[in-house]
């Protein structure tokens, strides 16, 4: 069960709804806000990082952004997804910003 601490792409839909259903864009949407809010918080630590960490970061926000539509009609979407997505906090440690303030 998840704590109180804000829905992730892991925890997110697909805890019940594995398989992606045509016509319906939820998930592709929820996944592809979740990738912005990464490149948002990339672009506020930009100082820290070398130019071409932050285009290598910025190469692979762009792909994801560009296949997330297809990676949703995959059965195991929110695995692959959500493997991009830890791999993505990896550098913007967003989870850690997000997690933080929930904290008593």
């Amino acid at each position: 069960m998840a704590s109180k601490s804000r829905l992730t792409s892991v925890d997110a839909p697909c805890a019940t709804r594995p398989v992606y259903v045509p016509g319906c864009h939820c998930l592709a949407e929820f996944f592809r806000e979740e990738f912005l809010k990464h490149h948002h918080c990339l672009e506020q630590q930009r100082e820290y990082f070398s130019d071409g960490a932050i285009a290598q970061a910025e190469d692979a926000l762009s792909r994801a952004m560009e296949q997330i539509d297809g990676l949703c009609q995959r059965a195991d979407a929110c695995e692959v997804i959500g493997r991009l997505l830890r791999q993505i906090d990896a550098v913007t440690k967003l989870s850690a910003w997000t997690e933080s303030e929930t904290l008593h």
